[in-house]
């Protein structure tokens, strides 16, 4: 102490160690305190995204005719989204599931699409106040209407046919005339009442899958990473309802 007290050089020598080891200090609690708020970060922004989602262009169903007259006045949201957190998921099974924390209480219902960032997730398929179970799209029973860009061409888009692998499923009955390449984006289609049209599938892997004289199975990536799920945005189609009421009665006469 009577050396560093008394002598400038080896005061100004300490000082600017202690200073650097306080820095490092405060850095080594910044970076604890940044890794402990990442949920709360994380919570806020999916939030905004799903705000942002609910003025995307595809999310406003267009009443208009003459589509080159688009007004604002002529259009009216369809889709809306609601936020959730995963909090169980499976990938492994047959038939997997995934578990969300927002249920009835949160506007979420039975039969309601499920996306998130990156691609399709499912269907909701039970419901309480607080928690639904989402039907992945890695269970045997989920369909998905599905069209490949940018032919347009659609098909039913299912999982585990042919093998069980989270990031491969199949869309079946693809007309064989269509020319098909390795790579072309893989949609939701216009006849999805439960996803909005034009939401990410995945992309073609492969061609050559034979489903019939006159059809083609296509083998296809996935885009969404389902062993990585953190939060998915739930899609409430305002008019499915009505769509699904009038095709029933279609059936029924």
């Amino acid at each position: 102490m009577l050396l560093i007290n008394h002598n400038t050089y080896q005061k100004a020598s300490a000082l600017n160690s202690s200073n650097q080891l306080v820095g490092e200090a405060y850095e080594r609690v910044n970076h604890f305190k940044d890794y402990l708020s990442l949920g709360i970060t994380n919570d806020s922004l999916a939030a905004e995204n799903a705000i942002l989602r609910n003025q995307l262009k595809s999310s406003f169903l267009d009443d208009s005719l003459k589509k080159r007259t688009i007004n604002d006045t002529l259009r009216k949201i369809q889709y809306t989204y609601i936020v959730a957190r995963v909090v169980n998921n499976s990938i492994h099974q047959r038939n997997n599931y995934i578990t969300i924390n927002r249920g009835n209480k949160h506007g979420v219902e039975k039969g309601m699409g499920v996306i998130t960032s990156s691609g399709v997730v499912g269907v909701v398929e039970n419901v309480s106040a607080n928690y639904a179970s989402i039907r992945s799209l890695l269970h045997s029973g989920t369909r998905i209407s599905a069209s490949i860009i940018p032919t347009n061409a659609y098909g039913s888009l299912a999982w585990g046919e042919d093998n069980y692998n989270p990031r491969i499923a199949t869309l079946r009955d693809i007309p064989n005339h269509i020319i098909l390449k390795k790579g072309q984006k893989v949609i939701t289609s216009e006849y999805s009442g439960v996803f909005p049209p034009g939401i990410q599938i995945g992309a073609i892997r492969r061609t050559g899958l034979k489903s019939g004289d006159s059809f083609l199975n296509i083998e296809v990536q996935l885009s969404t990473d389902f062993s990585t799920l953190q939060y998915v945005y739930v899609v409430n189609n305002l008019l499915y309802k009505e769509k699904q009421t009038l095709e029933v009665q279609n059936k029924t006469q």
